[in-house]
């Protein structure tokens, strides 16, 4: 508008006559720049077109009102470039700002996808050793349980098997008494206890000595030390023959027999030694495979209390990193909001 008006004026020059000549046409080609370039924005246009239109008012106020009005343009044109810089840097910062955030939140998604793939393999390598820690414990039951029945038949089989070699034992020295009386251990004298003194002392009778229970030399007590009179009067052998020769025979078959008492001894020995042996060595192998569950259950425990700390450690940042991407969710969301207003 100002460079139609400087266009159309005349200059300082020019006579008064020629400008009121000239004065409606200027002020109807004023006027139509004027509208044509009025926005609702711009009410000054307004007001200078209303003051081309009247008479009252001379180029020259005109002219003037049309400088303070260039002057206001320049001012608010020189505002709008300065907010435009100051957006453009706002928008530049937000931008990268927001590009910032999406990385931050894409970084917490992939760390918040690894810790629940983390916290979930730890649960199932912690109910695989829970399961192994009682499936081991059921075999410890399992093999104790099985130690002791072996460890009571090996009980009552020496037991029986001595038992056993007393009743041969006991036999044997019953034919030493006869055929070979030197070899006959004869049953230890009892020493009397306090009562049993009083009550001989007084006239009174003790039971009956037990019968002997080993051989001479052998250090071995009878095991069937109760066994009654008739019993022994039924199992002894006859009393040897008259007759020198028949003696000699019945010599020569308590030997025999004898011999095959001691062959049954033996054999009972060597049953007895070989059942002692395997008894240790099932016993050995029992401690140690004790030892050894007893070693794997402790460091299984320790793995499920280690895996355990570090499934509460990884839910723990696995909370934290989920806080973190709500946040960074948040703060996008105002962000790009902001970005919208600098449009």
């Amino acid at each position: 508008a100002l460079e139609l008006f400087k266009k159309t004026l005349p200059g300082a020059s020019a006579s008064f006559v020629q400008l009121q000549a000239k004065d409606a046409s200027l002020r109807a080609r004023a006027t139509a720049a004027l509208r044509a370039q009025a926005a609702p924005a711009r009410p000054e246009l307004d007001l200078i077109a209303l003051a081309l239109r009247g008479k009252q008012v001379g180029f020259g106020k005109v002219i003037s009102m049309i400088d303070e009005m260039v002057a206001q343009l320049q001012a608010e044109q020189k505002d709008d470039d300065a907010k435009k810089v100051y957006c453009g840097a706002q928008f530049d910062t937000s931008d990268d700002k927001k590009k910032s955030l999406e990385i931050s939140i894409s970084d917490s998604e992939t760390a918040i996808d690894e810790m629940k793939g983390s916290i979930s393999t730890l649960k199932e390598e912690i109910a695989t050793l829970k399961s192994g820690i009682k499936a081991l414990d059921k075999s410890v039951e399992e093999a104790t349980a099985q130690r002791k029945a072996e460890n009571d038949e090996y009980t009552k089989m020496t037991m029986d098997t001595a038992n056993a070699k007393e009743v041969l034992l006991w036999a044997k020295n019953r034919l030493y008494k006869y055929y070979s009386p030197k070899m006959y251990k004869p049953a230890p004298k009892r020493e009397l206890s306090e009562d049993e003194a009083i009550t001989v002392g007084f006239g009174g009778s003790l039971a009956p000595t037990p019968a002997p229970g080993g051989i001479a030399d052998t250090g071995i007590g009878a095991a069937l030390a109760q066994v009654s009179e008739h019993k022994q009067r039924k199992d002894a052998p006859p009393p040897p023959p008259e007759t020198f020769g028949a003696y000699t025979k019945k010599t020569q078959e308590s030997e025999g027999v004898i011999g095959m008492m001691d062959i049954l001894i033996r054999d009972l020995d060597k049953q007895l030694t070989e059942a002692e042996v395997s008894e240790k060595e099932a016993q050995k192998e029992y401690e140690a495979t004790m030892a050894q569950a007893a070693k794997k259950r402790a460091d299984d425990a320790k793995s499920v209390t280690d895996k355990s700390a570090a499934k509460a450690a990884e839910e723990e940042s696995l909370q934290a990193e989920t806080e973190t991407k709500a946040g960074a969710t948040k703060e996008l969301a105002m962000t790009l909001k902001y970005i919208q207003s600098l449009h």
